[in-house]
């Protein structure tokens, strides 16, 4: 389901609609980079191309991590174990 949230960036007040699963994954993310949910999309806000609306910029952020992921996971070594 598509929710829309508010969040303050740069001391303004600004929305973005994404799919749940979305939002849980960003909420992953920030996790695993150590920074909070509110500093994740002030990063994705302030990298996104110009013209680009808030809410694609974070469904498409998401997707290049995950596939970023995948391939980290197809080029790592396994380790033998002796």
């Amino acid at each position: 389901m598509i929710r829309k949230r508010s969040i303050t960036l740069h001391g303004h007040r600004t929305s973005f609609s994404v799919e749940d699963d979305f939002l849980a994954e960003l909420r992953e993310i920030a996790t695993r980079r150590g920074i909070s949910f509110a500093a994740l999309i002030a990063e994705v806000d302030e990298n996104r191309p110009s013209g680009a609306n808030l809410s694609s910029a974070l469904r498409l952020y998401v997707l290049a991590q995950l596939k970023q992921s995948k391939v980290q996971e197809a080029t790592e070594v396994p380790t033998s174990q002796s």
